[in-house]
């Protein structure tokens, strides 16, 4: 993706968007995993359980690049680089066998000290930024997005997480960190730690004041330990880490004479990964354009008909409980079904059913979930992929049905609620930018138009000659039928006809016989081309079709083979 600005409405609508996304500047990845005894036998599973379903579908995304280089390095008993920086699309077979090694670390024993353990993380931080700059220089050719990579290192741990922050700190005070965009220490806490480590505002600042003097920027993030908790954090690792320009311009109508707009800068965040970056048959229910796409994927022949998909309603929602963020794809209108092979009271009882389902969600204000069971089954141990549904009610006798995502797909998003009311000054031109605009009680869509009809026309007429299909002359159509000058004839061509035949024929070139029709018996002296007209090489093929043309019984002598 470019940093192209694109406009997405009119200007002269008032209120419009200008947008600019792009994932060039995705950081490199270290993560530095922390296996002491005795806090590791708790977090191992957990986190290598995490680690695993996250790096399965970060191998498995097309589109961008969202995670260009990874490195893994573990610290027991010694520091140890697990895996070195390669890239992540494509490569699940060896990054999964990482995993299975950091499993394999023992959880039991004993260790010296925390600081042991503080001064291990701290060597782990410096050989992965010299492994990177090794990295950069040995792929550098010239390349200067080489040189604008960066890399963040997360640490997790189990320890306390202000003590590490304060070890690291004060160990890479003199380091050299121009690559480095960001240190970020994970804490990983059981359900019983939430709210001991939790440090007093002055403490905070203290750090936070202190950080800023050593030019050294680490952050702490505490997590549960869970593998939905460690999922979320390293899933976040996919959204886009730009950060250099803004993506999105909302422009709002001037509340005075001014001609510049009051503008509004934003950024974009993903709510979850599509379904259409994954490859997967069948898809995740990506595919909502046509009822056909919706339909499910079978073996069945052409002049077969499709089975009708079975949707299972697996739980009652609240209307007012959906957010809209975790919907996408195209939505499809679900009426009563006009089959022509139903009769008469089976179709009137599934009408009399629909309305009564219609009726009931409208009335109490409720979605359903659906599910759809994977058609195929995989042979490797899989049992196929599940999608999933809302259908939602209407005003009218019919139903609307949404995609809705999954856990797996689902990526971090913080949406804070401000507990304070806005600044009174940005209140009062915000409300008379709106002012200035429109109000539509009731959305009609057919009152917006988008210039498609144009465009297309447009595109078609630069792209095709004007006449593609303009009628030649019937002169050169008669030079184009006749061989050139000096071509040889074959064997297989048919006797030259009369004069005044080929003037007839002439007239209606369009309409040609391929084989000739059979004279009649009196007729067949008059089709005998003159002895002076025969060659030699026409002869020899009248006597081969001689042979099986089938004999007539009169007697006139007439040479009648050519009646064939």
């Amino acid at each position: 993706m470019d940093n192209r600005k694109r406009p997405a409405a009119s200007p002269n609508s008032g209120s419009f968007v200008f947008w600019s996304s792009s994932f060039q500047r995705q950081p490199a990845r270290v993560l530095i995993v922390e296996a002491l005894p005795p806090w590791w036998s708790d977090t191992c599973n957990v986190l290598c359980d995490a680690l695993d379903n996250f790096l399965s579908l970060a191998c498995n995304l097309d589109g961008p690049c969202r995670i260009p280089l990874l490195s893994l390095y573990a610290v027991s008993r010694q520091q140890e680089c697990i895996l070195p920086f390669v890239q992540v699309r494509g490569n699940l077979a060896r990054l999964h066998s990482c995993v299975e090694e950091l499993r394999s670390i023992p959880g039991e024993g004993c260790i010296k000290g925390a600081a042991r353990g503080g001064e291990l993380l701290r060597q782990a931080v410096l050989d992965s930024l010299q492994q990177f700059k090794q990295y950069i220089r040995h792929i550098s050719t010239g390349n200067q997005t080489n040189n604008n990579l960066s890399v963040e290192i997360t640490v997790v741990t189990s320890q306390s997480g202000p003590g590490i922050v304060r070890q690291l700190e004060m160990g890479l005070k003199d380091a050299d960190l121009v690559s480095l965009k960001r240190l970020l220490v994970v804490q990983i806490n059981s359900v019983g730690d939430w709210g001991q480590d939790t440090p007093s505002p002055e403490t905070t600042y203290t750090e936070a004041e202190e950080s800023l003097m050593l030019g050294t920027e680490v952050e702490l993030l505490r997590v549960e330990n869970s593998v939905f908790a460690l999922e979320t954090m390293l899933k976040a690792w996919l959204q886009e880490q730009g950060g250099d320009r803004e993506h999105l311009h909302l422009l709002l109508p001037s509340p005075t004479d001014s001609p510049n707009p009051v503008c509004v800068k934003c950024d974009m965040q993903e709510r979850l990964i599509s379904p259409a970056l994954i490859p997967l048959t069948p898809n995740l229910g990506v595919k909502t354009e046509s009822v056909r796409d919706f339909l499910p994927v079978t073996k069945a022949s052409a002049n077969q008909n499709q089975p009708p998909q079975k949707l299972k309603v697996i739980k009652v929602l609240r209307a007012d409980g959906l957010c809209e963020s975790v919907l996408y794809g195209l939505p499809l209108v679900i009426r009563p079904t006009t089959c022509w092979q139903l009769d008469w009271e089976e179709m009137e009882t599934n009408n009399n059913l629909f309305h009564a389902l219609c009726h009931t969600l409208r009335g109490r204000d409720l979605f359903l979930l659906l599910q759809v069971e994977p058609v195929q089954r995989f042979a490797a141990g899989g049992s196929g992929v599940y999608s999933h549904y809302v259908l939602q009610s209407s005003t009218s006798l019919s139903l609307l049905l949404k995609p809705v995502v999954s856990r797996e797909l689902l990526l971090p998003c913080s949406m804070p609620v401000s507990p304070q009311d806005p600044v009174p000054d940005a209140m009062q031109t915000v409300q008379r930018c709106l002012t200035q605009l429109d109000e539509e009680f009731v959305f009609n869509p057919l009152s917006l138009t988008s210039n498609l009809y144009q465009h297309l026309k447009s595109r078609g007429l630069i792209s095709q000659p004007r006449y593609p299909y303009r009628l030649q002359p019937a002169a050169v159509l008669r030079d184009q039928s006749q061989p050139p000058e000096g071509a040889k004839t074959t064997g297989s061509r048919q006797p030259r006809q009369p004069q005044n035949q080929s003037r007839q024929l002439g007239t209606n070139s369009k309409i040609r016989a391929t084989v000739a029709p059979m004279p009649s018996s009196s007729s067949s002296s008059s089709m005998i081309p003159p002895p002076a007209a025969k060659a030699s090489r026409p002869a020899l093929t009248f006597l081969r079709l001689r042979r099986w043309a089938p004999q007539d019984d009169d007697d006139d002598g007439d040479d009648d083979s050519m009646a064939i």
